[in-house]
């Protein structure tokens, strides 16, 4: 970890966690999409704050805009009083005024409404990263090769292939990192050949992209800001810089990296965890995720079959059978259940909504599921399957929804003795 003493630029991270998540609805229903359960005890928003602080980055600034009391008190919760900060982290919302609120329009209108505040603060960078990424990134490193090159701005950048090029930013490097050219999620066959990379050390992944993390130098930002009106940073802001300002860089990241941007890519990213070598790395003690607190109890497992799963503190598990899934903490499953390629967010707190305890089982005996992501404080009955064998891709009901083929049931949800999900049965074939 960075000395602070050490640091040979100062810099500070804006953190922009304004995503409403619609992709990834119904775990957004009730929460923006940074704040959503990851990993058993983790909320997608721990991963840019914790890499923040393992580059030695502690002055961090959160722009927040759908449910953000909810992630704010998360955050405050987890890293307040931390040891490592010499700073509290600084929350900012759209403001009200007399007409109604202020909101955000985009990433670089973000932070545009809030550049009276970080005009103030006397450092020479910013770290711009996103609130729904995984990843695990020396972002001093990234801050030093950016001093070195000279430039206004740096992109963190990685290969992909043609698939996911359609989805991100791509760029044209030369030799000595130099971004000439710069398009935000290309669709048509001419504008991916004309990114397409000319090494055949990449093999099959043929385009870079950017990963959304941003290096700006503060003058720079502050300029673009006040001087182009553009929205969003990939759409507007970073085409500006690049034909019109000084030296643009890529920083190439070779690790593991993951934008959560849908239920499909959220699920497999927990279900990731479990291998251990494909996923992000949470066991890394020289890179830690931080994770709020608990004074929750070790899982107790009686009689239950367990295969390349994660049980989290607090459950406990009388199943048959737990396959290849991830059981969040405080979960209590009874017995004879069958539980495979699931992944349960958990019951992390008591809160006067639901007032949960270990007392009431989030999963009755002998039920069986398969595929399906249980958000938090949902129960589920007695003798209840749920595995869709009809492969829907998509299907909205009371309480139960499919994305990507994954059965999701929303929180709060209760789903009595003796279901089974039959899209015909329930009327919504």
């Amino acid at each position: 970890m960075m000395n602070q003493a050490n640091k040979p630029h100062s810099a500070a991270t804006i953190i922009l966690a304004g995503g409403q998540g619609t992709r990834l609805f119904p775990l957004t229903a009730m929460r923006c999409k940074p704040d959503v359960s990851f990993g058993g005890r983790y909320r997608l928003i721990n991963i840019p704050i914790s890499n923040s602080i393992n580059s030695g980055i502690d002055q961090i600034f959160v722009i927040s805009q759908y449910f953000s009391s909810q992630l704010n008190y998360h955050i405050s919760q987890t890293f307040s009083f931390h040891p490592l900060f010499s700073h509290p982290i600084h929350f900012l919302y759209p403001e009200e005024k007399k007409d109604g609120s202020v909101l955000y329009n985009g990433t670089a209108d973000a932070i545009r409404k809030n550049i009276d505040l970080f005009k103030t603060l006397s450092i020479e960078y910013f770290v711009i990263l996103s609130g729904d990424q995984l990843y695990s990134m020396d972002l001093q490193a990234m801050l030093e090769f950016t001093v070195k090159q000279d430039a206004e701005l740096c992109i963190a950048s990685l290969p992909i292939d043609e698939q996911n090029a359609m989805r991100m930013g791509i760029m044209q490097v030369d030799c000595d990192h130099t971004i000439k050219d710069f398009y935000e999620k290309p669709k048509e066959k001419a504008i991916l050949n004309k990114f397409c990379l000319s090494s055949e050390s990449f093999k099959e992944k043929t385009y870079l992209a950017s990963m959304g993390i941003y290096i700006f130098k503060k003058s720079k930002l502050i300029e673009l800001l006040e001087t182009h009106s553009g929205l969003d940073f990939g759409k507007d802001i970073i085409p500006y810089q690049i034909k019109t300002g000084k030296k643009s860089c890529a920083y190439t990241f070779n690790g593991y990296w993951e934008d959560i941007g849908t239920v499909d890519s959220f699920f497999k990213a927990n279900l990731a965890l479990i291998s251990g070598n494909l996923g992000l790395d949470l066991y890394n003690d020289n890179k830690p995720i931080y994770a709020q607190p608990n004074h929750f109890p070790s899982a107790r497992i009686e009689s239950t079959v367990v295969e390349k799963s994660i049980i989290c503190e607090g459950s406990i598990v009388e199943a048959s059978k737990i396959k290849n899934s991830m059981i969040g903490p405080r979960i209590r499953i009874g017995k004879g259940c069958e539980i495979e390629n699931c992944v349960f967010l958990g019951n992390p707190v008591s809160t006067p909504v639901y007032q949960w305890s270990l007392m009431t089982k989030t999963i009755g005996e002998h039920s069986h599921l398969k595929g399906v992501i249980l958000d938090e404080y949902a129960q589920i009955g007695n003798h209840v399957e749920l595995i869709n064998h009809k492969n829907l891709e998509h299907y909205d009901g009371d309480g139960i929804f499919i994305r990507d083929k994954i059965i999701i049931i929303s929180s709060g949800t209760k789903i009595p003795d003796g279901y089974k999900f039959n899209p015909i049965n329930n009327n919504t074939d």
